[in-house]
């Protein structure tokens, strides 16, 4: 999702955008710029306020935000085999690790943290950041391409299991054990995501004509779409609506495609919305009818590096940017259940059920020493300091 210095706007280079990524949940928009990065809240259509900004680490290339909690993690092209964990409502680090080649991605959840290079994946606690397991046996993936289910509860991870094909090997994240390997694509993968929990997987190919969505964890086929016949294009994302009704796809055709999964039910819902955010340095917000054959209609439009709102005009025709970031449902009011996970007291309670509501009601916070997780600061070099899958 990097965008070209020559796509900058007029504030210069260093304000050029350099990546974006919407939080677990979608409530959150991280970027990174040539000078360092800026959060944002998302809980208003109205407003994009701004929750954190910082400029001490310069020309940022990936910056997540672990749900609406104060950890943050940061990787520069300055120093582009560390990664840098932050409190950033304390202004502290929480630690760095450097390892044997570049990042090129990070995924989170609750329970875990992931650090994928060109040739192995790291699997981290996030609780105190401690290395559970290198995998060493992964192909080649020169734009990192993994995903990682943000339901703590399975913390299934995905990734491309073939140089050749469109394999996708699926990994329990907890049980640090290999799930199954799925037979998804003829080509080589160009996408992979997650639903919210964490029980389907979509995927495309680099000629992106099909998108697969299987069951987790048997790997079962059980929606096809076609998004083309003959015309090949890259599909540089996939992301599901957060109650697992649309799938959207974006490519580099500027366009988005968005396909619906299951009948939407009679009661009374908020109209699910899409948002966008592009290379030039703008968020748009569409809301997406699902009657109507899943209308989208722009609805605001925001700066992401300058200030000030643009309004929805009927003649507002902004260019489609090249890439997307999710569509933000509001989950349906479900039953109470529970899932084994993470207590904020304890830790991770092996074999203990703990109430998803715990988990679900509200988001981490990371105000004090007592919060979850509590991390000690730390220092790590993973070169030779690894467990070999």
């Amino acid at each position: 999702m990097e965008a070209e210095v020559a796509d900058a706007p007029p504030g210069g280079v260093e304000s050029a955008l350099s990546c974006f990524s919407f939080n677990q949940d979608c409530t959150s928009l991280a970027i990174g710029t040539k000078a360092g990065y800026k959060l944002f809240s998302l809980s208003s259509v109205e407003h994009l306020d701004q929750v954190h900004g910082s400029n001490e680490i310069p020309d940022v290339y990936i910056v997540e935000r672990l749900f609406s909690s104060s950890l943050v993690v940061v990787v520069s092209h300055t120093k582009p085999r560390q990664m840098n964990v932050y409190h950033f409502k304390k202004g502290t680090e929480i630690c760095n690790y450097s390892y044997s080649s570049n990042i090129l991605s990070i995924r989170l959840n609750r329970q875990r943290l992931l650090v994928c290079l060109e040739e192995s994946i790291y699997i981290h606690n996030i609780k105190d950041m401690k290395l559970l397991k290198t995998l060493l046996d992964v192909p080649a993936n020169p734009t990192g391409l993994c995903a990682l289910s943000i339901n703590h509860s399975n913390s299934y991870l995905a990734y491309p299991g073939s140089l050749t094909s469109g394999e996708i090997v699926l990994y329990d994240g907890n049980s640090l054990k290999t799930v199954c390997t799925i037979a998804a694509h003829e080509g080589t993968l160009a996408a992979i995501t997650f639903n919210a929990s964490g029980s389907k997987l979509a995927s495309a190919s680099e000629k992106g004509t099909v998108i697969r969505v299987f069951s987790v964890p048997d790997g079962q086929k059980v929606y096809e779409f076609r998004r083309g016949m003959k015309r090949y294009v890259t599909i540089s994302s996939l992301v599901f609506s957060m109650d697992s009704q649309f799938l959207c796809a974006s490519s580099n055709t500027e366009t988005v495609h968005i396909f619906k999964l299951e009948q939407v039910t009679n009661r009374i819902q908020k109209l699910p919305r899409l948002l966008v955010a592009s290379s030039d340095g703008h968020l748009y917000i569409y809301n997406l009818d699902p009657q109507d054959g899943g209308e989208c209609v722009l609805i605001k439009t925001h700066s992401l590096l300058g200030s000030g709102t643009e309004e929805n005009k009927n003649d507002l025709r902004p260019s489609l940017p090249q890439s997307y970031a999710a569509t933000v449902a509001r989950p349906s009011a479900s039953s109470a259940s529970t899932v084994p996970g993470y207590s904020e007291d304890g830790g991770a309670l092996r074999g203990e059920v703990i109430p998803e509501h715990e988990f679900a009601t509200g988001p981490v916070c990371l105000d004090d020493e007592n919060e979850f997780p509590p991390i000690i600061l730390c220092r790590g070099n993973q070169k030779g300091k690894t467990k070999q899958s």
